[in-house]
């Protein structure tokens, strides 16, 4: 092969890499600028869960008792089972209680109507007595890093915090995936780019393998 026509190959050997590299680099910093925050929160609270027996939660507990007015309390009349309260009634308990009540069932007996109300970082219930209208709420809070530690897991946070997670992983495949093409597209000037990977790889398995039973 001559060499006039060797280099139109290596030019357009050099555009291409030149093009993977621009595209790369663009994907890897836009996942990284959308995963920063977040992957600080999940390595803080990777920390704080992994040490979770030595560090101390202080409980606070709210406790209210109201009573519903007659009016509402007709609104209870029904069958037992498992159905959401009325929307009169939970308008009132949000403007009388510390309390945000949707659309999640509540647990209908004879005597009683009881509602669950979990969230990130502590527990909530509800009861409601159907002959008098008595009203009990209980509140528990066991302070930030348990309600940041709920977040990590996903625990008692909704739909929408669910919805997050799964983007944020999305967007962290994102960043390893073309962090590992960049890695591969720069190995020839860096020797010690693989034994790193292969260390990366290594390490976790070998402590699976040898410390954890």
């Amino acid at each position: 092969m001559s060499a006039s026509s060797a280099t139109p190959d290596i030019a357009a050997r050099q555009q291409r890499r030149g093009f993977w590299l621009r595209t790369l680099h663009q994907w890897h910093w836009i996942s990284s600028a959308v995963c920063l925050v977040a992957m600080l929160l999940f390595s803080v609270t990777g920390i704080t869960l992994n040490h979770s027996s030595v560090i101390e939660a202080k409980p606070q507990t709210l406790n209210r008792t109201v009573d519903m007015p007659p009016s509402l309390l007709k609104a209870l009349k029904r069958e037992d089972g498992s159905a959401p309260l009325p929307g009169s009634v939970s308008a009132w308990l949000n403007d009388v209680l510390p309390v945000a009540i949707g659309e999640q069932p509540a647990e209908w007996s004879e005597q009683e109507v009881y509602l669950s109300l979990p969230r990130p970082g502590g527990d909530a219930w509800l009861s409601i007595d159907r002959a008098t209208g008595a009203v009990e709420y209980e509140r528990t809070s066991r302070g930030w890093i348990a309600y940041l530690n709920d977040l990590h897991k996903g625990r008692n946070a909704g739909a929408a915090w669910r919805w997050f997670i799964d983007i944020f992983a999305i967007a962290c495949l994102v960043f390893c995936i073309t962090g590992l093409f960049l890695l591969q597209m720069h190995a020839r000037q860096r020797p010690s780019t693989w034994p790193y990977v292969v260390l990366g790889l290594v390490l976790p398995l070998l402590l699976a393998l040898l410390f954890i039973h």
